[in-house]
């Protein structure tokens, strides 16, 4: 995902921490939180993100083929993971609702993105199938078509997703209003 002044909720974690007084309001000025990476309190929209692809776990750590960084992910030397984001338009409003999520790859075009991922060599885009479950949308999100739009300098891939009509595709291609984000930030809320 793109560094930026957004805050990053790690799906793997689960965890917004929202203000005290927090109400369902669709006005993003009474939707403050405290972010649960750097414990500040925040007014604008956080990214939902995912710290490892679904086919992860823990008994990689050990694998001396496997490897798991904050954008790259290989599973026992055969399977390969980019972290990306899925923009969401956000409906009369300037930003988009992002997404932070694992695609899959073929190994040579992974090996492509690693060794020009900070020299500013356009590359793709590439296909990969989204690697990432998505639990808010009661439609499964994993293993959807995704084309892989890479970006130069050290800014995470965007992916667009193949245009069906799976409800995370028309959000992304429709757009959502302030209050459905808000919706989905809430999910993610553990209280």
């Amino acid at each position: 995902m793109e560094r930026s002044s957004y805050a990053l909720v790690v799906l793997a974690i689960s965890v917004i921490f929202l203000a005290p007084g927090c109400s369902k309001s669709s006005e993003k000025s009474d939707m403050s939180y405290i972010c649960a990476t750097c414990g500040e309190k925040h007014d604008d929209l956080p990214s939902i993100g995912a710290h490892e692809p679904y086919q992860w776990s823990a008994e990689y750590e050990k694998d001396t083929n496997s490897l798991l960084t904050e954008d790259l992910c290989i599973i026992e030397g055969r399977d390969y993971f980019v972290r990306g984001v899925i923009h969401i338009p956000i409906r009369d409003h300037d930003e988009t609702f992002d997404w932070g999520v694992w695609v899959s790859h073929k190994k040579e075009n992974f090996e492509l993105y690693r060794e020009h991922f900070n020299d500013g060599v356009q590359i793709g885009p590439f296909f990969g199938w989204l690697s990432t479950r998505l639990d808010y949308y009661s439609e499964d999100t994993l293993h959807l078509k995704t084309m892989v739009h890479y970006r130069t300098n050290g800014h995470r891939p965007r992916i667009e997703l193949e245009p069906t009509d799976h409800p995370l595709a028309v959000h992304q291609r429709d757009g959502i209003t302030i209050s459905q984000a808000w919706e989905i930030v809430h999910f993610y809320d553990p209280k």
